[in-house]
């Protein structure tokens, strides 16, 4: 078993506010397990901010949208895809029938039948991002050709 930090972010404090000033955030964006016949890969919790810290939009649809994005920067890296992705937990903060809505529609452009992840959605009262509303982490399966072994 080998085990890679994946980092994504130049900035120690990963743009959280709270972290500014020299603390660093104590986390990477994706850790990869490779074993003898696939990789298993943990992608941290992803909010709706764009390379330079700044969240994106200011709709549910948006930043699910920027969130997906986020991760899919994780899977280009390690050579993987949506169809790879076998779990997501999904935290928003508004559970609205038009914020449902929002976040499959944006998923679905991300996700094709039949290759859909199993899922949890949770209502939370607030993420860690200000302005944030949604806020996903995912867990993908790689096969042994997309593992670099």
């Amino acid at each position: 078993m080998k085990r890679t930090s994946i980092n994504l972010s130049q900035d120690k404090s990963r743009g959280i506010d709270a972290l500014k000033g020299g603390v660093p955030a104590v986390f990477c964006d994706a850790v990869r397990i490779d074993l003898a016949d696939h990789s298993l890969l943990y992608i941290s919790g992803k909010t709706g901010i764009d390379a330079n810290n700044k969240m994106v939009g200011r709709t549910m649809r948006e930043q699910t949208e920027q969130v997906l994005e986020n991760i899919k920067a994780v899977l280009d890296r390690e050579g993987a895809t949506f169809d790879d992705i076998v779990r997501v937990r999904v935290y928003v903060t508004q559970c609205d029938q038009q914020s449902l809505r929002d976040v499959h529609e944006a998923r679905a452009k991300y996700f094709r039948p039949g290759h859909y992840p199993a899922s949890t959605l949770v209502r939370v009262s607030q993420l860690v991002r200000d302005g944030g509303l949604v806020e996903i982490d995912a867990d993908a399966v790689l096969s042994r050709s997309q593992s670099g072994m």
